[in-house]
């Protein structure tokens, strides 16, 4: 029987196996809690991080030999009975940066699928003054959301929530805590002075919100050149056929040079990265795109098939690749690029000259799954099994398990990727998504056609990103890996 597993590089699905005789993946000798004290979730959560963590073999808590009996596991289970200081404290790599949990695996589960409850406002955060006073600038707004229906676009600046002023202290709770509904207090931006003013912007989170991250599709020609530009704003696996359409679009259309907008794109699926990776590059079966290197538990018992992920020729549903075959491609990518972009920017390396405009990315270059509490199919989330996963315990992680590397070996980008010509993002001139004189799209026409724009480039507030709007949803900076697998156990 198949079991699937969602693996998130930051996302994704993954299936794997052994024999329950075997043993292959599960530890015999594992211990159980004894005594009375409800220590359900740190349970499942060592479990499954003992076999599956990335890191497992240095961080002495998770190791097999930790514990000798019962008694000592179960002490140590209730050294900290707040299931998220108990991951982060106690389970946790310091070098891990990405690693979380949530106490709803379904919402996780959702937020994979391009589903969220929110009002549709995608926002970065900064601080401006001398303290800790924080502002807001809108990036876009989903389409047919609440924020949709509101007089609020990109570049409008806001500084207060429900007339509290946003600080370093507050901004979470105002932004993203319970409230489904708060007012921004808006402001102006005037001699690269930001100035609260008197306008207030209404919005309301609704459940069920689908966002499509094919966000902008579009062509241009300029001095003889057909450049086609595609904004995408995360690697949803539920849109690869609108993904493979918008690429059909620009293949009708001519095109002979692209930019792709990752310049917003936290991550996603691993499998859309490949596939529109494919769509720029080719559609060689033989090539390949990238290789996985899990933890050594896991590591010896995959086959190099399992291990090795190559371009494609058709998406999941069948259809054919509309791939463009170039040998070049732009892409806009910034601090908020993270996980599935930068895989597709190191997948495509060894085989397309990659030129990166924006500022260094995120770093992120390793994949997780989402597990929950189902000891019968390794720990992992699957649709088929969800029957199985424990009623009492609705907690689910997503604990970095693997690093991806490139055809040639290079996975060594946890500090990002620099640019290849800087442009930061200009809070007195963020221009509008998809028109050719918006600036890093402007900057981007100028290098494919050599000639000069007539944007200054000039950037007189530059963006100093604390945070944004996509950092506080489920799905944050993930990259899962979806891709079929024997199935771990039987």
């Amino acid at each position: 029987m198949k079991k699937i597993l969602i693996l998130s590089l930051g996302i994704g699905m993954f299936i794997a196996s052994c024999s329950k005789d075997e043993n292959l993946f599960t530890n015999p000798d594992t211990p159980d809690p004894v005594g009375t004290t409800d220590v359900t979730v740190q349970d499942f959560m060592w479990k499954a991080m003992n076999l599956w963590y990335f890191w497992q073999g240095n961080v002495p808590n998770l190791s097999d030999t930790k514990f000798t009996t019962d008694a000592e596991y179960t002490a140590f289970l209730e050294s900290e009975l707040d299931p998220e200081l108990f991951f982060d404290n106690k389970l946790r790599f310091s070098e891990d940066r990405f690693s979380f949990f949530t106490d709803d695996y379904k919402e996780l589960v959702q937020s994979f699928a391009g589903v969220s409850k929110s009002n549709g406002l995608e926002f970065g955060l900064s601080f401006y003054g001398e303290g800790n006073d924080i502002f807001g600038y809108v990036r876009y707004i989903v389409p047919n959301s609440d924020a949709s229906t509101k007089a609020i676009q990109r570049g409008d600046i806001f500084t207060g929530v429900n007339g509290v002023s946003l600080n370093a202290d507050n901004y979470i709770d105002l932004l993203f805590g319970d409230a489904d509904s708060y007012t921004l207090n808006m402001a102006d931006i005037s001699n690269n002075t930001i100035t609260p003013n008197n306008r207030e912007v209404a919005l309301t989170k609704f459940e069920g919100l689908v966002e499509n991250p094919v966000f902008i599709t579009k062509t241009f020609d300029i001095s003889g050149k057909k450049i086609g530009y595609l904004m995408y704003n995360g690697f949803t696996s539920n849109f690869d056929e609108e993904l493979n359409n918008a690429f059909g679009t620009l293949k009708a259309a001519g095109v002979t040079d692209l930019v792709l907008d990752f310049r917003y794109n936290p991550g996603g699926s691993v499998n859309s990265s490949r596939l529109l990776s494919s769509m720029v590059y080719g559609t060689n079966t033989n090539d390949l795109y990238i290789r996985q290197r899990w933890n050594s538990k896991i590591q010896p018992q995959l086959s190099s098939a399992q291990l090795n992920d190559y371009f494609a020729d058709k998406t999941g549903a069948g259809s054919a690749i509309n791939t463009l075959n170039l040998n070049k491609v732009y892409v806009l990518a910034t601090g908020s690029s993270a996980s599935a972009s930068e895989l597709v920017m190191n997948g495509l390396d060894p085989y397309v000259e990659v030129v990166h405009i924006g500022t260094t990315t995120r770093g992120k270059n390793e994949f997780s799954i989402t597990l929950v509490d189902n000891a019968s199919n390794s720990y992992i989330y699957g649709a088929s099994s969800e029957k199985n996963i424990n009623t009492k315990n609705s907690w689910g992680i997503q604990p970095l398990v693997g690093r991806n590397e490139n055809s040639v070996g290079f996975f060594d980008y946890t500090a990002g990727f620099t640019p290849d010509i800087e442009l930061r993002e200009d809070l007195s001139n963020l221009g509008q998504l998809g028109d050719q004189n918006e600036p890093l799209l402007a900057r981007a026409i100028q290098e494919i056609t050599g000639v000069s724009a007539k944007v200054d480039f000039t950037v007189k507030m530059p963006v100093d990103l604390l945070s944004s709007s996509k950092m506080f949803t489920p799905m944050r900076d993930n990259m899962y890996l979806d891709k079929e697998l024997p199935s771990l156990m039987e």
